[in-house]
């Protein structure tokens, strides 16, 4: 499938397949929306048979319900509460363990995947940033621990010496003068590397390696087993490590010499790991949050 009626006829597939239609989606929307999520995800210049092959991966039927809703479409909408309102409160109650902080939680993220808030005049649906390249349900898991600790944050006014030096803050000079030996390639293809993951990826590996939270928290936070977080972590180094290498490529090494310049000591490297793995809501305070809900979910689950 390497003609560009190949992909076009794929297109009309996939949007068939995704019950666009019924929500108002046409070929010609629903073609610019899968257009803009390879754009993001797939290495500029892209053959047509990679771009079909990336297209098949979309879990494109999630894909156009949340695009669809993030239209103002009141049928998705509806849909879309039908499917996941209880699944939304279930998941709230998992990381606030209390049902008012719950609902309240819930109600906040209602509010954001809907669009109540407006931007420069337009209406600000974070249902638009779902781009079908995992389950919407396990990026919905991800959107609402992400709310919970950015309400945690926005009650914390100050933030320690001690996490300023944590983040790197009062040793930029050093931190440059270190970087001057490494090959700007290689931190160009980490930082693209960690940018292209799937927000729930990117959530899994700041809580992993920044926040230094066990498997186990992780697996209760997402509401999933550890082993899945497990195998996840160790499916993600490999990903990783060979996306890396394939963009270091791309901008003119070796594979031999990719492969040399991953041997470099990570310290070394000026690249702002925790800002391409957590948004921006998610930042210096999500040890504290997350060792808050622990220290609850322990007291709940401890005798009367």
């Amino acid at each position: 499938m390497n003609s560009p009626d190949a992909l076009q006829a794929l297109v009309r597939e996939l949007h068939s397949a995704s019950g666009g239609e019924k929500f108002g989606l046409d070929d010609e929307r629903f073609q610019t929306i899968l257009e803009a999520v390879a754009a993001k995800y797939l290495p500029a210049g892209s053959s047509t048979a990679d771009v079909c092959a990336f297209y098949k991966t979309l879990r494109v039927e999630e894909l156009a319900l949340a695009r669809a809703c993030a239209a103002g479409d009141e049928a998705a909408w509806n849909a879309f509460l039908s499917r996941y309102r209880e699944k939304l409160y279930d998941m709230a109650l998992h990381i606030a363990k209390e049902s008012s902080a719950a609902r309240d939680l819930a109600d906040s993220v209602y509010a954001d995947l809907y669009g109540m808030s407006r931007r420069d005049g337009e209406r600000v649906c974070k249902l638009a940033s779902y781009a079908g390249r995992g389950s919407l349900e396990g990026w919905l898991r991800t959107v609402m621990a992400q709310e919970f600790v950015n309400r945690y944050r926005k009650q914390r006014r100050l933030v320690s010496l001690d996490e300023e030096n944590e983040e790197g803050v009062q040793f930029a000079a050093v931190e440059s003068e270190r970087s001057l030996g490494i090959d700007p390639r290689l931190e160009a293809a980490v930082g693209a590397a960690l940018t292209a993951l799937a927000a729930e990826d990117r959530f899994v590996l700041a809580s992993y390696f920044l926040d230094e939270r066990t498997l186990a928290e992780i697996a209760r936070t997402l509401g999933v087993h550890e082993s899945t977080i497990s195998r996840k972590m160790d499916k993600l180094a490999k990903s990783l490590r060979k996306q890396m290498v394939v963009e270091m490529v791309r901008r003119g090494m070796s594979r031999q010499q990719a492969k040399e310049a991953l041997e470099v000591d990570v310290r070394e490297l000026s690249v702002n790991i925790r800002e391409h793995l957590a948004p921006a809501h998610v930042q210096e305070n999500e040890r504290q949050a997350f060792q808050e809900q622990e220290v609850k979910a322990r007291t709940s689950e401890g005798p009367a």
